[in-house]
């Protein structure tokens, strides 16, 4: 916290990168650092000043020319892509059980939580843009030139735990939205063998250029939001309760089960992973580092782009949870049975018959809503998670390669590192899903949201600080005596918020 507020304390002269021919302030500290008239002199190895930054985008994208004006729409379209890219990591399986869990077990009382997660993912979003924009350095190659070795090892194996869990999830969904649409001929290990084959697929996109790729994840937000604001539409909930959940916050009668879902919902929502891939994706749109207003203009239109992304997830979110929150909030699965059977679905016998409450999951979900709104509930529901996974699939490889060349300078092609995060990530899921059923499937899924939760927590014990999310902060504040850094009152912002995060946490 003090090297965040005090960067004064902590002298870092202006190195100077010839990475993409620019002229950056570096921060680098770890084996390269050296002392020299008793200041701390910094420097970055020939190798990486040397070598232009590799990533999956072999173009970038030019920004068009204009007198400077406040504001202009043609250079907000230029710099429209990364935020979207980015915000699939708010509209993830996890996210989606998440979400329904929550509503169908607070009702609407959780509503504040994903409204303040979704504003600290902002902000920590917004560090991160400006951290990629201002350096020309991604956070993972940051975190390479600063941390000794063992902490960065450590350091990045944590974050990709991060990456392998978020991606057993997107399996996990996609898995269950292909066995929902096929009425179940498709078992659930034929749908996690399938989310292998179409992986590969959809990762070479970029092929066929930049644009056509970020456009390709505006349809699949698209069609998200379509979906779930089709259930939305259907169910009508009270949109006075909606209002009353988001913005008044409380929790009355919350136990265990309630707290349970509002950390998941922490979880699910602020990703360590994506801060990492939005700090690399910046990097695609041509920025000179040397003109002080185009680095302004970027970082202004990267935000007012990655707000306009985070919003409409933050719809799709408020979409699902006040759906099952308006439908099933204590129902009982006797209710639940009864209304199945009258509706001659084949799923009735999926559910107990007893007076306890329901408990839903992605799988569940969509079926309950097929029973009580027809089955185009159900497969509209299904096009939506589907959607969901595939896109979250693909940004889930994208930000392990960028981990993984940042903290390892470990140069990995996409089909090596996807053979490998997909070994991890599908073998334990492909297992379950031949041996078990559904419900231990998704019981995976809910384990996993808690567990990165509880991740985030161990990083916040970590040097009685935010440890992962924060280093991003303290890097951002030794940019700060420039003016291409990230604003003052920004870094004053996240600075109590994310120590203000991990007290909750620990009382959590």
């Amino acid at each position: 916290y003090i090297l965040a507020h005090s960067p004064s304390l902590f002298s870092f002269p202006e190195s100077y990168s010839k990475n993409l021919g620019t002229q950056i302030p570096t921060m680098v500290l770890g084996p390269e650092q050296k002392m020299s008239d008793g200041n701390l002199q910094l420097c970055v190895s020939t190798k990486h000043s040397e070598e232009p930054f590799a990533t999956y985008f072999d173009e970038k994208v030019s920004i068009p020319e204009e007198e400077y004006s406040c504001f202009s729409f043609r250079k907000l379209w230029a710099f429209t892509g990364p935020g979207f890219l980015m915000s699939i990591g708010f509209l993830d399986p996890g996210n989606i059980e998440a979400d329904l869990q929550s509503g169908a077990v607070a009702g609407f009382q959780l509503l504040w939580v994903l409204l303040l997660a979704t504003i600290v993912g902002l902000l920590l979003q917004r560090l991160a843009v400006r951290l990629g924009v201002v350096t020309g350095l991604h956070l993972a190659e940051v975190c390479h030139h600063r941390y000794p070795k063992v902490p960065r090892i450590i350091l990045w194996l944590m974050v990709e735990l991060a990456i392998i869990g978020s991606d057993m999830q997107e399996v996990i969904g996609s898995a269950i939205a292909i066995n929902l649409l096929s009425l179940g001929r498709i078992p659930l290990w034929g749908g996690v063998l399938i989310t292998i084959a179409d992986t590969f697929v959809f990762l070479f996109l970029d092929k066929y250029g930049l644009r056509k790729l970020e456009a390709f994840f505006g349809f699949l937000i698209t069609v998200m939001a379509l979906t779930f604001g089709y259930e939305y539409v259907t169910v009508k909930p009270s949109q006075s309760q909606v209002l009353k959940g988001m913005f008044v916050p409380s929790c009355s009668g919350c136990h265990t089960p309630q707290i349970e879902q509002a950390v998941g919902i922490v979880g699910a929502v602020i990703m360590p992973h994506n801060v990492y891939l939005h700090s690399a994706l910046v990097k695609s749109r041509q920025v000179n580092r040397n003109n002080k207003q185009e680095v302004r203009e970027a970082n202004k239109y990267f935000f007012i782009e990655s707000c306009i992304a985070v919003f409409v997830s933050l719809i799709i979110n408020v979409f699902v949870m006040s759906v099952f929150a308006e439908a099933f909030f204590e129902k009982t699965n006797k209710q639940v049975v009864e209304v199945c059977k009258n509706s001659s679905s084949p799923h009735a016998g999926l559910f107990p018959n007893d007076n306890f409450t329901l408990a839903v999951d992605i799988y569940k979900g969509g079926i309950v809503l097929g029973c009580y709104f027809g089955p185009a509930a159900l497969y509209i529901w299904a096009v939506g998670i589907l959607a969901a996974g595939q896109s979250s699939t693909m940004t889930g490889t994208y930000s392990g390669q960028f981990v993984m060349e940042g903290f390892l300078n470990l140069k990995w092609s996409r089909f090596a590192r996807v053979i490998l995060t997909r070994s991890i990530a599908i073998i334990p899921t492909l297992l379950v899903a031949v041996f078990q059923d559904v419900e231990h499937l998704t019981g995976m899924n809910d384990f996993l949201n808690v567990l990165q939760s509880l991740q985030r927590l161990e990083d916040c014990r970590r040097d009685h600080g935010p440890y992962r999310l924060f280093h991003q902060h303290v890097f951002c504040s030794d940019l700060c005596p420039g003016t291409r850094s990230c604003g003052l009152a920004m870094l004053d912002c996240t600075g109590h918020v994310l120590p203000g995060l991990w007290a909750h946490g620990k009382h959590l």
